[in-house]
């Protein structure tokens, strides 16, 4: 037990430190310095490149790949992940969960880091066919998040369908790897013809997917160990997650990226939380799987009608609590508050002057960021009610909702 907590404290505060010490010596500004330039140079020799790949474009192909990288984009994941929970493949997807949320966390501090432009439009022609691709593009571009989601999620997806059904046939296994090879190709491949992003950015991606799937397959039995059956589990966890929501580097010019890392994170801790509380209820190996006698899909189709109007209630009522709750500790505390979008009354500054725009507050420097304060001195409620909101949605799937499953006989 002792040498669970000290080493569980020696982690955060190893993160809190290094955070300090980063702050500090101005780490990011001195990253950025010189690799910068370097991706800034291989995009702008990029575009001829980009150009010859476009002078092919077709309405069939622009339909192919925007298709392809809604598949495999966040939105997709958010909604897919819950639905493989109530599969009865538990392990799966809490690891798939995790791995997306560490992915989503490594690819966005590398963006904001180094802060290189995506492909220039025009001459480039950007195709976003849908409100996530627009908020993409808003988003530094290197590197590719969608070619490093999917080189870590296929490459884990099929590691675990290896593993689990032990699969010794050869060419089976080849016909596996082809799958996810041809997958990374056609995504890798679709980002640059839609103009999202240029060769180094898929490179990037596809090289730091590689370094973060080897990675997380030498830890991530260690880390299901610890969150099925470890000392402090929660109460590490929300540490950590607070202490990453600040943890993250200052962009050079604002980008969605810090939102996405804070959603996600509180998925993390949701997930985390309600795992740990309800293993041996609901997710240990012995469950009832999709395909099995004990859940057929009739069964599994009222899941979902069960589930989702549950999970999207969750997400509503998490966001109101959060909006009620944070401001009423705020002021207790004595802490000044505004909201840059969530709580209109709040959207004013403090001091009558006109309040910056949105996406101006969202990017604090990182000591502001770690009492969530903007620029302007005020805390910024935002980023608490987005974490608080989708912890609570990320519980639910894993904990009120196997509930309502286990009361109905689903």
């Amino acid at each position: 037990m002792e040498s669970i907590a000290v080493w569980q404290t020696g982690t955060l505060c190893g993160l809190i430190s290094w955070i300090a010490i980063a702050s500090y010596l101005n780490v990011t500004q001195k990253l950025r310095s010189l690799i910068q330039p370097w991706v800034t140079h291989h995009v702008l020799t990029g575009t001829p490149f980009i150009i010859q790949i476009q002078k092919y474009q077709h309405g069939l192909l622009d339909a192919l790949f925007s298709g392809l990288s809604c598949v495999v984009s966040v939105p997709f994941y958010t909604a897919f992940l819950p639905l493989l929970f109530w599969t009865g493949h538990g392990k799966l997807a809490r690891q798939m969960t995790l791995l997306m949320a560490f992915c989503d966390y490594l690819g966005n501090c590398i963006k904001d880091v180094v802060s290189a432009p995506r492909p220039s439009c025009p001459p480039i022609r950007r195709v976003t066919a849908t409100k996530d691709e627009e908020e993409n593009a808003m988003e530094y571009g290197f590197p590719s998040s969608h070619t490093l989601n999917t080189v870590c999620l296929s490459g884990y997806l099929l590691h675990y369908v290896l593993s689990y059904s032990q699969l010794e046939d050869g060419p089976l296994k080849l016909v596996g790897v082809f799958l996810v090879f041809l997958l990374v190709g056609l995504i890798g491949f679709g980002r640059i013809y839609l103009g999202m992003h240029s060769l180094i950015d898929i490179i990037g991606g596809l090289a730091l997917g590689l370094v973060i799937l080897s990675f997380w397959l030498t830890i991530h039995e260690y880390i299901d160990n610890f969150i099925v059956s470890g000392q402090n589990v929660t109460t590490f966890w929300s540490a950590l997650s607070v202490v990453l929501l600040f943890a993250y580097p200052t962009p050079e010019f604002p980008t969605p990226s810090f939102e996405f890392h804070t959603a996600f994170n509180g998925v993390a801790l949701g997930i985390v939380t309600g795992v740990q509380q309800t293993f041996h209820q609901f997710h240990h190996e012995g469950v009832p799987r999709i395909f099995t006698p004990q859940l057929s899909i009739p069964s599994f189709l009222g899941r979902m009608l069960v589930g989702i109007p549950t999970i999207l209630l969750v997400k509503f009522c998490s966001k109101v609590l959060a909006k009620w709750i944070l401001p009423i500790v705020s002021n207790t505390l004595g802490i000044p508050i505004r909201s840059t979008t969530y709580i209109p009354a709040l959207t004013k500054a403090s001091n009558g002057t006109k309040p910056k725009k949105p996406e101006e507050l969202k990017q604090a420097g990182t000591l502001q960021r770690l009492f969530f304060f903007s620029n302007q001195g005020t805390f910024d409620v935002d980023t608490g009610v987005r974490f608080l909101q989708y912890a609570g949605l990320a519980w639910s799937v894993v904990d009120l909702v196997p509930t309502l499953f286990s009361h109905l006989s689903l």
